[in-house]
């Protein structure tokens, strides 16, 4: 015998319905309006009226109002450092850390489109083909000692509805985690880009240093020779030649030392923009070649750019991992509607059509016609409390995303202050040692005029010329750390970035309490 079968199951199969299944269709329209979603808020913080470390807003660059929409550029634009600028636009196209998180997002939001086909149905097609051999020792069957062969091919299509929002809460959850992952992203890059100017800034200080070092060697050997000169006339003793020979080997080796940290921060640089570090180099050049150097070109590493922190209110909005863990808890929270409609039954609703016919002459005709239509309304009346269990355990994890979500607010909080208080503090101790490294230099001035008078030894020279050298070293530094914590005040402050700029955040924010109701 030969069959040939085609199955359809589809919910909307347009046939007569009867009294029953056209209450079951209505009771299932009523209850996929609902929903075990719980209503969701934003986690209350506590958020300081100001910052204690604030000064007066000036005038230039502001984070922007998330009404503003006029565009300020990168952040890291405000230095005007070109060859900054260059190296950071690498960081998008070759550092591996935002590749990772890239890759991260793409796989969220293969997820939610995992989640939002849950409310298609499912449609499947095969052909089978089999041969049956019946017993023959089985009494009163007809086929009884035959072989029987069949052939079907069908197509299947199933539907569930999601009366409790099962399908919805964990579409929820896996938008939610798509911001989050988005909102990571960008956490990545301002962490990458704030790490890379760092790095940058301190190696151009170093190349200040360096250049300061190097004029320091080349003045120090002159003196030697003159030293050496006056030895050999019997003008002085043997130990000025001693301290000008020891002066500058010293001085040598600080030089040398720098090198070392240069070519460190030289391979970091080469990591974050994705290169290997024996293949880049970053030529020194000098603060008055890159044209940003602001009162004193051999002194400083970098303008310092106007930032006015803003409100901390606003830090809230601006900050990429605040964003990302307050999306978290709202993901944490649509895991808890998936777990409360785990105690809701499923229903499912099926209908079949087809054509049967053992030969292929009346395989078209009605009396092959063959179809059903039915539901399905399957729960779980126990489990051992699993659910109950795993409706426990999404609360904890709720609870856990709360309280990272506060951390992160407040770790935002402490590097605004911190990062606003050492500028406020470097820029006092920059005053003070600019005063110290003008009267270093004044006394040694005046050292060498006596010396040269004969009224002091060579010691007191190379005294005064070892305290000029700090003094003007421990500017450079101060310097630097005012540029690093410029930097680390951006990085604390978002880098300009608003939340506003997350897929849909704004919607879901408007419609996540609807789809509790």
């Amino acid at each position: 015998m030969k069959s040939f079968q085609v199955q359809i199951r589809s919910a909307w199969l347009r046939a007569p319905l009867t009294g029953t299944a056209a209450a079951v269709i209505g009771l299932v329209c009523a209850l996929s309006a609902c929903s075990t979603l719980p209503a969701y808020t934003k986690p209350e913080v506590d958020v300081p009226d100001h910052y204690t470390s604030a000064p007066q807003a000036p005038a230039g660059w502001s984070v922007a109002t998330p009404a503003d929409a006029s565009p300020r550029g990168p952040w890291w634009t405000l230095f005007n450092d070109p060859e900054l600028d260059r190296l950071e636009t690498r960081i998008d196209v070759s550092n591996q850390s935002v590749k990772k998180a890239v890759a991260q997002l793409q796989a969220a939001r293969a997820m939610l489109d995992y989640q939002r086909a849950g409310y298609a149905p499912t449609v499947t097609a095969g052909i089978a083909q089999s041969r049956t051999r019946f017993s023959q020792n089985v009494l009163g069957h007809s086929l009884a000692g035959q072989t029987v062969p069949d052939y079907s091919v069908g197509v299947a299509a199933s539907w569930e509805p999601d009366l409790f929002g099962r399908i919805k809460d964990a579409t929820v959850n896996a938008r939610d985690t798509v911001q989050a992952s988005e909102a990571d992203l960008q956490s990545v890059r301002l962490s990458m880009a704030s790490d890379l100017a760092t790095d940058y800034f301190d190696l151009r200080s170093l190349d200040i240093q360096k250049k300061l070092l190097d004029d320091t060697v080349a003045a120090y050997a002159a003196s030697l020779r003159i030293v050496q000169r006056q030895f050999a006339a019997g003008g002085i003793d043997a130990s000025a030649v001693a301290e000008a020979r020891t002066q500058l080997d010293s001085t040598r080796t600080q030089d040398t030392d720098l090198d070392v940290q240069r070519a460190q921060l030289q391979h970091a640089i080469a990591t974050l923009v994705g290169v290997p570090a024996s293949s880049f180099r970053l030529p020194a050049v000098s603060a008055s070649e890159r044209g940003g150097g602001p009162s004193s070109p051999d002194s400083a590493a970098a303008t310092l750019p106007q930032i006015p922190p803003g409100l901390p209110s606003q830090l809230l909005e601006r900050r990429p991992d605040i964003a990302a863990a307050e999306r978290r808890v709202a993901a944490a929270n649509a895991q808890i509607g998936q777990a409360r409609a785990a105690f809701y039954p499923d229903l499912t609703l099926s209908a079949t059509a087809g054509l049967e016919s053992t030969y292929f002459a009346p395989w078209l005709t009605a009396p092959s016609l063959l179809w059903s239509i039915g539901s399905q309304l399957v729960g779980t009346l126990f489990d051992g409390g699993r659910r109950d269990a795993t409706l426990k355990g999404a609360t904890a994890q709720y609870d856990t995303t709360v309280a990272d979500y506060r951390q992160t607010v407040l770790v935002a909080f402490q590097q605004v202050e911190d990062n606003l208080s050492a500028l406020q503090t470097l820029a006092s101790e920059a005053d003070t040692q600019q005063r110290a490294t003008a009267a270093a230099q004044q006394a040694l001035q005046l050292t060498m005029n006596r010396y040269q008078a004969g009224a002091v030894s060579y010691l007191d020279v190379v005294t005064s010329q070892t305290i000029a050298l700090a003094n003007e070293r421990t500017s450079d530094q101060i310097e630097a750390r005012r540029i690093d914590a410029s930097v680390g005040l951006l990085k604390a402050l978002g880098g300009g970035w608003d939340r506003a700029s997350l897929t849909g955040v704004a919607a879901a924010d408007g419609k996540t309490s609807e789809m509790s109701e």
